[in-house]
């Protein structure tokens, strides 16, 4: 494993984790650990840190949709056209072009169902080429980015060896 990547994988399992903790788990120094990860950051490898928030345990009305596009392409420009401006709404979380039925999967989120009602039918259906939406509503995050968001049980059973 590259230096690069065994940074970035501790990284991404903690980002709070300090450049002498990852000296110690990959053997660099402290400082070329730094300077690494400077190097990611300008490079734009490592885009943003981030916390992992489980926002059903604060109890607040969040609501997430996943809402499935359909486009006409347009020449010379496919689909990102379309998905960069779709990306400029402060309601979406995540634009990606996807295989199937349809062109875009968006996350969205809103506080209430009738928000997210409201943003497909006064935003996203208005856009030109947009042929059509399908969306679907987040019931329940049971894993999210790696993150297990359920308390799962652990196996209580006495181990049964031949």
């Amino acid at each position: 494993m590259t230096k690069k990547r065994a940074i970035l994988k501790i990284l991404s399992l903690d980002a709070r984790t300090t450049p002498a903790e990852i000296a110690l788990q990959t053997g660099l120094t402290v400082e070329q650990v730094e300077q690494t990860i400077k190097e990611l950051e300008t490079e734009g490898v490592i885009r943003r840190y981030k916390t992992v928030i489980d926002w059903d345990r604060l109890e607040e009305g969040r609501v997430f949709a996943f809402i499935d596009v359909s486009l006409t392409p347009a020449r010379d420009k496919g689909f990102d056209d379309i998905a960069e401006r779709i990306c400029r709404y402060p309601e979406v979380h995540s634009v990606y072009l996807v295989s199937g039925s349809q062109d875009l999967r968006c996350v969205v989120e809103g506080r209430s169902i009738r928000e997210i009602g409201d943003f497909v039918a006064q935003k996203l259906s208005q856009i030109d080429r947009v042929t059509g939406t399908n969306t679907h509503f987040l019931l329940k995050r049971y894993k999210e980015d790696g993150d297990i968001f359920v308390d799962i049980e652990t196996d209580s059973r006495l181990r049964v060896t031949p």
